[in-house]
């Protein structure tokens, strides 16, 4: 099984550059990095895992240029954002912003796309929460379209672009896209409709989820060995890893503390013995 990690990356934590070097020079798999614009002192939206917000969800480093960092002093270590508010970007921006990650990296780079919780942050971009889901798949759909071999019109009811040159192209044509959210059938059938899989958070429930999914990937005309279902944010128990492989997962993403950088590689050191 693939062991990458996760952490919310601040200006007070360890830095990119330090991370990537320790994952890469001790055989964890990536890096899959949050993103926050801002958090909203006023707001009415809870937490999703309840309580306090932790003060990192204020503090986040943009993913793209920490990612960047990443990939210029690693040779192998995977790279991800889990996961990228979409709704949240401007669609063309992060088509370039993706390929030229993805180019720059040699094909590294795994999209996590997600909705968001904080209906504030995202109002603050413009976006209507009712529809962002519907604006999420639109705004990929024009993302492939940039990232097409040939010039590629579309239009979409929230984003539209011209057939354009659009380069550099991602290195494989188009990155891994995983969704992120909560098992459902609405997000079930976007995932089936436009990405690779899913990445849930923490992974409870799989083994109940898990058939639904395939099953609606198959009905939509999906190739079930192409679903990639990838948990992340994961306290890791040797049990609950074997659970995993049961359930046919082959990648998984532990959760690292957002902290300075001794405190990040004990945990390192911890998790050394699922590699």
């Amino acid at each position: 099984m693939r062991i990458a990690t996760t952490i919310f990356l601040t200006d007070q934590s360890i830095t990119p550059v330090r991370l990537a070097l320790e994952l890469e020079q001790r055989g964890f798999a990536g890096l899959y990095l949050p993103e926050h614009s801002h958090i909203p002192i006023e707001r009415t939206s809870p937490y999703p895992f309840g309580g306090v917000l932790p003060p990192e969800y204020g503090r986040t480093l943009d993913a793209f240029v920490a990612l960047g960092q990443a990939a210029a002093v690693t040779e192998r270590l995977a790279l991800g954002t889990g996961i990228t508010l979409v709704a949240q970007h401007d669609p063309i921006d992060l088509a370039k912003q993706v390929a030229t990650l993805d180019h720059l990296s040699g094909g590294r780079f795994t999209l996590g796309v997600g909705h968001g919780w904080n209906r504030e942050e995202a109002e603050d971009h413009g976006v209507v929460w009712r529809t962002r889901r519907e604006r999420v798949r639109d705004f990929v759909a024009l993302m492939r379209a940039l990232w097409a071999e040939e010039p590629t019109a579309y239009e979409g009811e929230f984003c539209s672009v011209r057939a354009s040159s659009a380069y550099p192209k991602p290195a494989g044509g188009a990155p891994r896209i995983l969704v992120g959210g909560a098992a459902g059938p609405k997000l079930f059938a976007h995932m089936a409709d436009y990405a690779d899989g899913w990445i849930p958070i923490g992974g409870r429930g799989l083994t109940e989820t898990l058939p639904v999914l395939r099953d609606v990937w198959e009905k939509a005309g999906r190739d079930p060995e192409t679903l990639r279902v990838v948990p992340c944010g994961i306290s890791p128990t040797a049990g609950k890893l074997a659970h995993f492989a049961d359930l046919g997962i082959t990648e998984v993403v532990l959760q690292l503390p957002s902290a300075p950088e001794a405190e990040v590689l004990r945990a390192l050191d911890e998790y050394a013995q699922y590699l």
